[in-house]
């Protein structure tokens, strides 16, 4: 078992949209050796004390109109410009209803489309977390983003739909640390497309400093 741990969030007890059952496994699956991650809905699991023992926080959170408490955001934004690892999937973009959690995620999620075949093309070949990933199809929902402007990002995956590319999956440095977000996920049948589980462990990793 590694050394290396991991919290992932998401919502078992009180889901919206995006159960956090059954996605959880795959997680930590997809990990697995490397990391030892933990799954829970908990979010004062989000603190100075229980962050300082992880590599990587996983955020798979559901869409809420409720805040996270500020000494929970504090926290992970502490961590994460400490030299902590942020890998953010689908609807995880929801902590962006805290503000300062949104600007460190580098976009703002504005709206989705029905459920489609998505063609994703790879435009950063290079980089260590699309290592190995060509183009790929997936089913799932195409998420549309609002970029921050002058905040540095790289995109590392996109797809056409209704006459544009709109961004798929972006990583950045935040101060020390590293984030990264996949835009896939909506449901369990997206966690079985093997190029979305290549990107969920090299993202992992790489945001964890361990690639």
């Amino acid at each position: 078992m590694s050394e290396w741990k991991a919290l992932a969030l998401g919502s078992y007890s009180e889901v919206k949209y995006h159960p956090f059952a059954g996605v959880d496994h795959e997680i930590k699956r997809i990990l697995s050796p490397d990391l030892q991650v933990e799954a829970s809905e908990d979010y004062s699991l989000l603190n100075k004390d229980n962050l300082e023992g992880l590599k990587l926080v996983i955020a798979y959170t559901e869409f809420s109109d409720q805040k996270i408490a500020p000494e929970q955001s504090a926290a992970l934004l502490s961590y994460v410009a400490g030299g902590g690892g942020l890998l953010v999937i689908h609807n995880g973009i929801s902590l962006q209803r805290n503000q300062e959690l949104g600007a460190m995620l580098g976009a703002h999620f504005t709206h989705h489309p029905e459920y489609t075949s998505l063609h994703m093309k790879i435009p950063a070949h290079g980089h260590p977390i699309m290592q190995g990933i060509s183009e790929f199809v997936i089913e799932d929902e195409p998420y549309y983003f609002e970029m921050h402007p002058y905040f540095e990002t790289t995109v590392l995956a996109e797809y056409l739909h209704e006459g544009a590319m709109r961004q798929a999956a972006w990583c950045h440095e935040f101060g020390l640390g590293r984030v990264v977000y996949l835009m896939p996920g909506h449901h369990l049948p997206s966690f079985s497309v093997e190029p979305f589980r290549q990107m969920i462990r090299q993202g992992g990793m790489w945001a964890a400093g361990l690639l």
